[in-house]
């Protein structure tokens, strides 16, 4: 069965920095895609990036390049989002997403997810 398991949410000031953490289990996952959204209250998910497992390829949202960063540990099955230069408009529940194949910004492709985590940017 697999398993995701999002941590290191919390609250950080404006230009502060947070390091989000996505624990996979339930299967290898070398042939997997793992992304990373955010949900505003009564919005639609909205893609943050995602990492291929097998070869390391990401992908950004263009709004969120150069402060967020997306990496993966094979050895402990977690792909991290680094965060940097937060604003208050980055304040929302933040998902991490499982899929087949490579990485894709359609959170329809995403068939698993985690349970989500708060991040709150304060001015």
């Amino acid at each position: 069965q697999v398993r995701l398991v999002e941590s290191g949410g919390g609250l950080v000031q404006a230009g502060g920095s947070l390091r989000l953490s996505c624990a996979a289990s339930g299967r290898t996952f070398s042939n997997y895609a793992v992304g990373w959204f955010r949900q505003y209250p009564g919005k639609a998910r909205e893609f943050v990036a995602a990492i291929t497992w097998s070869d390391g390829f990401t992908l950004y949202a263009d709004s969120l390049k150069g402060r967020f960063t997306i990496s993966r540990d094979n050895a402990k099955n977690t792909v991290y989002l680094q965060m940097n230069s937060l604003k208050v408009e980055d304040t929302a529940v933040y998902y991490c997403a499982l899929k087949q194949g490579g990485s894709t910004n359609l959170s329809s492709a995403y068939a698993y997810w985690g349970q989500g985590t708060q991040v709150t940017v304060s001015s």
